[in-house]
């Protein structure tokens, strides 16, 4: 029978990736009353191990800019959204030409820069 809702999260090990250990190991999720630690920011830690040091700085920032107003917790989610390219965002994959013109990378580039090349 497959676990879920809460028997799942209490067996998962939350622990804090705002502030990691000297020996590259993570402390435990939360902190004490009228502890001086920064805010938390609380994953599993099968979720925190496959993170990169970049995913991890900006979900810590993140959590850490939207504060904790009215003594709650504020939820923050732990990997930002993609923007679509009519916004502004980038959605194809970038390609590096070599010097006889040839492209090299995702072979569906042709679909993000149909007429350009």
């Amino acid at each position: 029978m497959a676990e879920n809702g809460l028997r799942k999260w209490v067996k998962d090990r939350w622990v804090d990736i705002g502030a990691p250990k000297k020996d590259g190991k993570y402390q435990p999720c939360g902190r004490a009353k009228g502890s001086k630690r920064k805010y938390p920011k609380c994953v599993p830690i099968a979720k925190a191990r496959t993170m990169s040091e970049g995913q991890k700085r900006s979900a810590v920032a993140r959590k850490r800019a939207a504060g904790n107003p009215g003594g709650k917790p504020t939820n923050v989610s732990t990997f930002t959204k993609r923007k679509k390219a009519a916004d502004g965002g980038y959605t194809g994959t970038f390609i590096k030409l070599n010097v006889d013109g040839k492209t090299f990378g995702n072979p569906s580039y042709k679909k993000y820069y149909k007429g350009m090349i």
